[in-house]
């Protein structure tokens, strides 16, 4: 189908928005005031609000944005209310499905329809982290002599998905996930709205709650939730939507977790435990339900560094440079995807040999220094390099290790108070054999043995 017939008919089926559309379709804001969230885009005179016409900026607005964030957080709604707020021309590609061929056929089109017409074309490019460079690429010139207006969205980083040229000719936005009073709002809005289901069920606290977790904070799929669970409710003649009705409408349990409450912390202490102990799989059960009940995925990855470096230590070195990668996996594409870099690592680190010398060894020297046991830094190893610090015999003495054999030199580092003091005690568990081995020779050349 050609661009402007398929522009035509979905312009159409948007403005129709029969009630056999799904119940996100039917929802989708219609301006910027409807849109669930988001707020620090849409404050007066931000650039969305130019985009779509208002303030100074005029409906010409910034030339192309990139909308980043997760799924379900408005990233195409933006593009439909920009789309019906200017009466431009609006296109809709997905880099799924499209290629080079539909790009230049859009441009084509927007450059013949702005000179016949003077009619503006803006050009919805969805998932654009899936072109490739050379896809990309063919969007330059349009973008640059404004042949069209692109919003393009994605969930993945556009630092790393999209190629520089076409970032630095186009505004970035970051979307954040919905909260839960966004959705509440959203779902509440849904259940009363003439385009929703216009108070034909009620949805009880408890049910409310269920359905917030299951959402993860995607918008579309709390909207998809509910309707199911309003289709089986009215199926049964109910009126209003019950905990069990919705479980059997979405196919999944209740998670009984309050994330504010006891559960919170008895699941995590319950994750962090199974770890400690090998138990994988109850590593895995506790994280799922952690995941399950809407968890902050970064509460979930922070758990982890931490029994890294507490758990596993330097019996494997690496464990923490896995959990911080998780973590960082975390932040750059949240859930559902995050889900594996978070059992991933959870997995490796109930796998790891054990060792919790690293947690112990800074309490025995943190205790210490409580105790006042922190005596003057021995003067050869005080700052020499101010005017002045030869006087007072800074630095003298002080042998530097990289001219003696081995790169050791056999000085005294600590304050007298502590001198001999052996905070750090390796196991013999994993990799840290092979570090307390050198610990040993190490000790002994520092000694002078």
């Amino acid at each position: 189908m050609e661009p402007d017939l398929f522009t035509a008919a979905a312009e159409e089926l948007r403005e129709r928005e029969p009630t056999s559309s799904p119940l996100a379709v039917r929802m989708r804001p219609r301006v910027l005031d409807e849109v669930a969230g988001q707020q620090h885009l849409l404050k007066p005179g931000s650039p969305l609000r130019r985009l779509v016409g208002e303030g100074n900026g005029g409906p010409a607005g910034p030339a192309s944005v990139i909308l980043w964030g997760p799924p379900g957080t408005g990233k195409t709604t933006l593009a439909y209310v920009a789309s019906r707020a200017t009466q431009r021309r609006f296109v809709e590609l997905s880099a799924i499905t499209a290629g080079v061929k539909e790009v230049r056929a859009v441009i084509e089109s927007a450059k013949r329809e702005s000179g016949a017409y003077g009619r503006e074309t803006l050009l919805f490019l969805d998932e654009i982290h899936r072109f490739s460079k050379a896809q990309q690429d063919s969007l330059l010139p349009a973008v640059e002599n404004r042949w069209v207006t692109l919003i393009a969205a994605t969930t993945e980083n556009p630092y790393f998905s999209v190629i520089s040229p076409l970032l630095s000719r186009s505004l970035l936005l970051t979307l954040e996930a919905l909260t839960q009073d966004d959705l509440r709002g959203l779902l509440h809005r849904a259940l009363q709205d003439e385009r929703g289901l216009a108070g034909a069920v009620a949805l009880p606290a408890e049910t409310e709650a269920h359905l917030l977790r299951i959402a993860g904070g995607d918008a579309r799929r709390a909207l998809t939730a509910l309707e199911a669970g309003a289709g089986a409710a009215i199926a049964k003649g109910e009126s209003q939507i019950n905990l069990e009705t919705l479980e059997e409408a979405v196919d999944r349990a209740a998670v009984k977790y309050d994330r504010d409450g006891d559960q919170h912390y008895d699941v995590a202490s319950a994750l962090i435990k199974s770890i400690r102990g090998s138990d994988v799989d109850a590593a895995l059960h506790y994280l799922a339900r952690m995941i399950e009940a809407g968890e902050d995925p970064r509460f979930i990855a922070r758990r982890l560094m931490i029994s890294a470096s507490e758990d596993v230590g330097m019996a494997d070195p690496t464990a923490l440079q896995t959990a911080v990668a998780a973590a960082q996996a975390v932040a750059l594409i949240g859930f559902p995807e995050a889900r594996i870099a978070l059992s991933q690592a959870t997995i490796a680190l109930a796998l790891a040999p054990k060792s919790n010398a690293a947690y112990l060894a800074i309490d025995a020297a943190l205790a210490d220094v409580r105790k006042g046991l922190a005596g003057p830094v021995p003067t050869h190893l005080r700052d020499s390099h101010y005017k002045g610090a030869g006087k007072l015999g800074h630095g003298q003495g002080y042998q530097y290790p990289h001219d003696l054999p081995g790169a050791i030199a056999a000085q005294q580092y600590a304050p007298e108070e502590v001198h001999g003091k052996r905070y750090y005690q390796p196991t013999r568990y994993g990799a840290e054999a092979r570090y307390a081995d050198v610990l040993e020779r190490v000790r002994g050349r520092l000694s002078g043995e």
